[in-house]
């Protein structure tokens, strides 16, 4: 086994941006006490993909309950959302 196999480097890449997103991750950079954006990207990337697990696993899971209500109960919630909906607005 190589000792460097587990360790992750980074991969560059180029991604397209606007210049006001560049000019906005250069003035944060500069604010971090950071040469350039990369660790912002990163950072940025880190938590993008972390939501979109997050949100897979909750639709995984509330599709897992269909057909667990009744059609009873499937109206009745159905209704009392309706309800809550129209005393919200």
């Amino acid at each position: 086994m190589h000792a460097h196999a587990c360790r992750r480097s980074p991969v560059r890449t180029t991604v397209e941006i606007d210049d006001s997103q560049r000019a906005e991750l250069l003035k944060l950079a500069a604010q971090r006490g950071d040469k350039g954006f990369s660790g912002i990207v990163r950072e940025a990337l880190d938590v993008y993909l972390q939501q979109r697990r997050a949100r897979r696993k909750v639709v995984e899971r509330a599709l897992k309950l269909q057909g667990s209500f009744s059609d009873r109960e499937a109206d009745a919630l159905e209704a009392s959302v309706r309800y809550l909906r129209e005393k919200w607005r």
